[in-house]
């Protein structure tokens, strides 16, 4: 890869001007591979640590592959086509011309966010040279994002990734179905709660009080985790569950949507809350006990998949918000997110004060992912005074920005 190649892309991604091609200039190849220029002096500070993170359920568009193909047709055309190869059907035609609701479905959404995640990384190491296990220190993934995360730390490789995340998809749509039909065609779905950090304690003890109450909750750190076998002692479509603790000022409840008013209504009358509540664009009350045979079918699948441990660097759960630590624990893991509270605060939170991460690369369609990992580390692009920032490279023409910024951090101290 010459520094005319780099430039080149960069143009193909929709960024050509003076400054990208100095930008280009600077990004010097080494054995073909693209090496980040290191200026600093022998008294700054070690390499900055740098994190991978990836979108759950819901940033899917039709169109979302389109700009990405146009810009970078060698290595985008064969990876759709290998993506429909090992799914056995084209997932490529319905991401580029829809129809949206049959898009939106959970068994063809979690595919297709899954595989345009790990295609923009694949853009970046074979155009760009991005150097990731060199560059990346630790992965997560935001509910279905993990399934990203795990195949991009190697745990997992990408073909098995995405027959598992198709058939996850599968379960727990049938899951949605049957919890629906026993409760006579009820509308079930996600709905996010969003207050003033200093009352999301007292809002999540309302939810409990009002609920089946959270085994292991512990709303003074914020985390809230269930168990598989929690609700053993109430049928699970009866539940509200807290289903993802995503900020410090957001929590998300899902179950039956009829169900959730309820709550609010107790909340909103009794509790002196009053959070802005904001449906979420799932028709599925994912990581609730209403998924437990989804569950079951996870155990199925991973029992049979072969896992790499350990991978190249670090993946993060979304149940303990831990790096997994075995190849068991990941089956066991992968298999409890179906059901368990996703404790994206946590992860966020132990990546920053834990793993002193200060570089944050999301990879993926949308911008939730990147605008919750922004607002918790207190960073929105480039951030001089820590030597980091958070990227987000969901289009082409995002590409110069992260890499600009990866090499301005080097040269800055922590």
């Amino acid at each position: 890869m010459t520094t005319m190649n780099v430039y080149s892309n960069l143009r193909r991604a929709g960024v050509a001007n003076a400054p990208t091609r100095a930008l280009a200039s600077r990004l010097v190849p080494t054995s073909n591979r693209l090496a980040y220029r290191h200026v600093a002096s022998s008294a700054s500070a070690a390499r900055k640590r740098t994190a991978l993170f990836f979108p759950g359920h819901g940033v899917q568009r039709v169109g979302m592959a389109d700009d990405w193909v146009k810009a970078f047709p060698r290595t985008c055309k064969p990876f759709l086509e290998e993506m429909d190869s090992i799914l056995g059907f084209s997932l490529s035609k319905l991401i580029s011309e829809g129809p949206h609701a049959e898009l939106d479905q959970t068994e063809t959404s979690q595919p297709a966010i899954m595989a345009m995640s790990i295609m923009v990384l694949r853009v970046l190491e074979q155009e760009f040279g991005f150097e990731t296990e060199r560059i990346v220190d630790v992965t997560l993934g935001h509910s279905l994002g993990e399934f990203a995360s795990i195949t991009a730390a190697g745990h997992i490789g990408y073909a098995d990734t995405l027959r598992i995340v198709r058939r996850r998809g599968e379960a727990m749509a049938r899951c949605t179905r049957e919890a629906s039909q026993a409760q006579g065609g009820a509308d079930l779905g996600m709905v996010a709660l969003v207050c003033e950090p200093e009352k999301l304690k007292g809002m999540v003890e309302m939810v409990q009080q009002f609920t089946s109450g959270r085994p292991g909750s512990d709303p003074e750190s914020g985390t809230y985790h269930d168990t598989a076998d929690s609700h053993s002692h109430r049928p699970p479509i009866d539940q509200v569950s807290i289903a993802n603790s995503n900020s410090r000022n957001q929590i998300v409840l899902a179950g039956s949507i009829a169900r959730i008013n309820e709550v609010l209504t107790q909340i909103r009358q009794f509790g002196g809350h009053d959070p802005r509540a904001v449906r979420l664009r799932s028709n599925s009350p994912f990581h609730s006990p209403m998924m437990l045979p989804a569950r079951k079918v996870m155990i199925g699948l991973l029992e049979k998949t072969k896992i790499n441990f350990p991978g190249r660097f670090p993946c993060i759960s979304n149940v303990t918000a831990r790096p997994f630590e075995s190849a068991t624990n990941i089956k066991e893991l992968l298999a409890r997110q179906c059901v368990d509270t996703v404790r994206w605060w946590d992860s966020i939170k132990h990546v920053d004060k834990e793993m002193q991460v200060t570089r944050w690369i999301g990879l993926g369609p949308g911008k939730v992912g990147r605008n919750l990992v922004g607002k918790e580390v207190g960073m929105k692009g480039g951030d001089a005074v820590r030597g980091g920032g958070v990227w987000g490279i969901s289009k082409p023409n995002e590409i110069e920005d992260l890499l600009r910024g990866l090499e301005i951090s080097e040269q800055l101290p922590e």
